[in-house]
């Protein structure tokens, strides 16, 4: 017989919470514990500023969750005579319910609730077998990481507490093998059942103990590798200094490095000995936040001699990416240009700007090619900022093999800016990056993105992805600014590269 396994230690943990202003709940959620082990501070925000901006899902992360939903209705799918124990239901219900359930002999179960030692949990899919309960968890990534065996550990601990021992816990993925429409299977899956992340002896204990921490002021925690493992916190910015001449803030110190030079005493740039091995650009970057000025290396008139043809071309692609693909060929979480940019110098002065977004759901990519192909044509070079448009002019030549023969010849044509910034300047506001966000205004400072709704490739993706397939959803208004702000962003993408340029050209002059 299923037992439920309500906490008996909730009580005083209520009472405690009590003689505060704020009532932590009797139980825990699984989210709320996970949250807890990586920093108590963290599980005192969620529960103390639910409504805090960090916790506010951005659309971004909310088609995160969309996409994970999809995910999730696709597995159910798989499987026959599974019964959803309703999401929306109390906490108490949904133990109930799972628990009849199971008395009942219903052998698949959704959204399985289980409640034990303070901690709740839902099972996304729990299917009992000659063997015993196998335990899924369902993740839209393409391969099993850490963070999900952390996952599975504690809901097989509240299982196991509740007298349902899982035989067999597997974490179900996307399979990065599957290419749209139906070449393999959607999903993968990984047999965790010999695996469990480390975890309290006693997930009473510790609940009980978070309870009481909640009760109480926010704790005091230091910063550590736990702001960034095994996700980052949404409330980092919080709790990291905000300060341009932060160790943090070096040229591609990484997050290890980090904590590495802090753990050593190194907590600013400047603390950093003169015989400190850095990469040429983080040296360049301490001789600038030194004078407070621009550093020019004397090679940046070398290397901008492979710009310096007519016509030349500027390109900036914008994507989709979705977690069960779309298009043909393509893979979960795959690459498919759907929007362009172009703006070409005119002989004499000036430039001329082309431009494409792609409508309706079907494949883009054949019309993006031609008029790719048609507008780029008669350049002689055409400026990037980063490698990413001669990956997807690849996939594009490998997704439209009629055009392959020209799309190759203008990959033949692309010469990166981005290197020849790194290698050769650096301004103080570039605040340890080479992004052209941050370079564009410290070098531009006439042009930024401050004035544009959407202001990263991010947001555009998921915006394209929202015309392309669910435009219908979409009153006929927003659609147009939709489609015109998402001209605006990938249009100052290519001037942004134009000025820059430009102001590169002068700096030797």
């Amino acid at each position: 017989m299923l037992n439920p396994c309500k906490d008996q230690s909730g009580t005083a943990a209520f009472r405690l919470a009590s003689l505060d202003s704020f009532t932590p709940t009797l139980s825990l959620s699984k989210s709320d514990f996970l949250a807890g082990l990586q920093c108590p501070k963290l599980l005192w925000l969620r529960q103390h500023e639910p409504e805090a901006p960090e916790l506010q899902p951005d659309r971004v992360l909310q088609d995160l969750f969309d996409q994970g939903r999809q995910v999730g209705e696709l597995a159910r799918a798989r499987l026959t005579d599974g019964i959803l124990i309703p999401q929306e239901a109390s906490r108490d219900t949904r133990v109930r319910l799972t628990a009849e359930a199971i008395a009942e002999g219903h052998t698949t179960l959704f959204e399985g609730a289980f409640e034990s030692n303070g901690v709740f949990v839902a099972t996304d899919l729990l299917v009992k077998r000659d063997e015993g309960w196998q335990l899924i968890e369902v993740k839209s990534a393409s391969s099993c990481k850490e963070e999900h065996i952390l996952d599975t550990t504690v809901q097989r601990r509240v299982l196991e507490s509740c007298g349902v021992t899982p035989a067999r816990v597997e974490v179900m993925h996307l399979n990065k093998d599957f290419e749209h429409p139906d070449t393999g299977d959607l999903f993968g899956a990984t047999d965790v059942t010999q695996t469990e992340s480390p975890l309290p002896v006693d997930l009473g204990e510790t609940a009980t103990r978070f309870r009481h921490m909640l009760a109480g002021p926010m704790p005091d925690v230091e910063i550590g590798a736990h702001c960034n493992e095994p996700r980052e916190c949404p409330f980092h910015d919080r709790c990291w200094p905000n300060d341009e001449g932060h160790i943090s803030r070096l040229y591609n110190v990484g997050k290890v490095k980090t904590l590495q030079y802090m753990a050593a005493g190194v907590h600013r740039i400047d603390d950093l000995p003169p015989n400190a091995k850095l990469p040429h650009a983080a040296q360049r970057q301490r001789r600038a936040m030194a004078t407070g000025t621009l550093v020019v290396e004397p090679g940046l008139a070398r290397d901008l001699e492979a710009f310096a043809v007519e016509p030349l071309g500027f390109l900036d692609f914008e994507t989709i990416s979705r977690a069960v693909p779309v298009w043909p060929g393509m893979s979960p979480w795959g690459q498919a240009a759907a929007q362009f940019s172009y703006h070409e110098s005119i002989p004499g002065g000036g430039y001329r700007h082309q431009q494409f977004l792609a409508e309706g759901p079907a494949d883009a990519r054949p019309r993006i090619a031609e008029r790719l192909v048609e507008a780029t044509q008669h350049a002689r070079r055409v400026v990037t900022y980063s490698a990413f448009e001669k990956t997807q002019i690849r996939a594009l030549a490998r997704a439209v093999p009629t055009l392959a023969g020209e799309l190759l010849e203008l990959e033949e044509k692309l010469v990166d800016l981005l290197p020849v910034v790194r290698n050769n300047v650096y301004h103080p506001k570039f605040h340890g990056s080479f992004s052209i966000k941050f370079v564009l205004p410290a070098m531009v400072p006439d042009l930024d993105y401050t004035d544009l709704v959407i202001v990263n490739g991010l947001l555009a993706s998921v915006e394209i992805a929202r015309l392309l397939f669910v435009a219908d959803r979409i009153p006929a208004a927003e659609r147009d600014r939709v489609r015109q702000d998402l001209y605006a962003y990938c249009q100052r993408d290519t001037w942004a590269t134009v000025r820059l340029l430009e102001e590169l050209r002068r700096l030797v002059t």
